[in-house]
């Protein structure tokens, strides 16, 4: 299950991540500056976590080992993506609308 959403949802995560990036002229090399402390696995686990057992983000901050700041990025990134219905798995689209 995890790794359905994880092959919907990060394509869609790393072109919105890149986005911005593309918008405007490089100052930098491509891979240049900091690196994420969170991989992507690791933000959607932890925004499934706070969606679905409401875990306050300093228990999630402990858990993972990042920032607070770090954690409610990576929800609030992540959490319009989960709600698109173009990433929503065919079997909870059969469960839920009975398609």
């Amino acid at each position: 299950m995890i790794a359905e959403l994880v092959a919907v949802i990060g394509p869609l995560w790393r072109e919105r991540h890149q986005e911005p990036l593309a918008s405007r002229p490089r100052r930098r090399a491509v891979g240049a500056g900091a690196k994420h402390k969170l991989v992507f696995v690791d933000r959607l686990l932890a925004t499934l976590v706070r969606l679905r057992h409401d875990a306050m983000h300093d228990v999630l901050t402990c858990w993972f080992g990042v920032d607070r700041s770090t954690i409610t990025r990576a929800i609030s990134e992540l959490r319009p993506l989960l709600a698109a219905p173009s990433c929503m798995p065919a079997y909870w689209a059969q469960s839920i609308m009975g398609v």
